[in-house]
């Protein structure tokens, strides 16, 4: 018998002085059985950090056509494609040729470092390409505030968050690995 998603609710304010959007998202997270929380609370920041109307979640683990996260214009066509972890080069290449803008967060400590060593330079050429890494430690501090229903506030200012809900705040750093080149 195949097990059940576990649905996670959750309300995220968000207040981006960087890009001037504020507002407050009222979440339905499905967690596949096989997500970790460190993974959900990724997809949680990730929607904070690109926040918009239009911002949705993808199918998630188990469609390979779909990223973690994506918006899409009203003409359906994908402006922006985001994705979690380590994907292999063929994924992310497949996505910078499908989507205007293209960001993988890593979130694995070392196993960023060395996922990056073996094929960073080879992606170099995909100018709609952002990498962004999460520290470990930050993930493990964001997966401990992971509840079935949760209430988020994020704040982010000069490119770092701040995660807060009532009983903790977290500061959030993402490290750019490669930054995408802006189209004329």
């Amino acid at each position: 018998m195949a097990l059940n998603a576990t649905i996670y609710k959750a309300e995220l304010q968000v207040s981006d002085m960087d890009r001037h959007y504020y507002a407050t998202h009222a979440l339905t997270v499905a967690r596949h059985p096989s997500e970790t929380e460190e993974r959900l609370m990724v997809r949680l920041l990730a929607f904070a950090l690109f926040a918009d109307d239009r911002l949705e979640f993808g199918k998630g683990l188990s469609d390979e056509d779909e990223p973690a996260l994506w918006r899409k214009a009203y003409t359906g066509e994908i402006e922006q494609w985001i994705e979690l972890g380590q994907p292999d080069e063929a994924r992310i290449r497949k996505a910078c040729g499908r989507a205007q803008q293209v960001v993988v967060i890593n979130y694995s400590g070392h196993g960023a470092s060395v996922w990056w060593d073996k094929i960073g330079s080879s992606l170099a050429r995909n100018r709609n390409l952002t990498v962004l890494d999460i520290s470990a430690e930050t993930v493990n501090r964001l997966a401990a505030m992971s509840e079935r229903g949760m209430r988020l506030q994020c704040l982010i200012q000069d490119g770092q968050l701040e995660v807060m809900n009532d009983t903790a705040s977290i500061t959030v750093d993402p490290q750019r690995r490669m930054t995408a080149v802006p189209s004329n």
